[in-house]
């Protein structure tokens, strides 16, 4: 009973996810992820402290 039950409830998810996607308009989450992560790099790159050996004016 509990195989038809998974069974079940993967096909309705899947069921439902597929019609969301088709009829409504929902945001691509990779390109989401990608620009979050390529923001938190700019971030850490140009707001870190820099360490007291480590200097530029060479």
């Amino acid at each position: 009973m509990g195989f038809f039950r998974s069974v079940f409830s993967f096909t309705l998810g899947t069921t439902v996810g597929v019609y969301i996607a088709q009829n409504y308009n929902v945001p691509n989450i990779k390109k989401m992820t990608n620009f979050g992560i390529a923001m938190a790099k700019h971030y850490e790159e140009n707001y870190r402290k820099r360490k007291k050996g480590d200097d530029d004016s060479n």
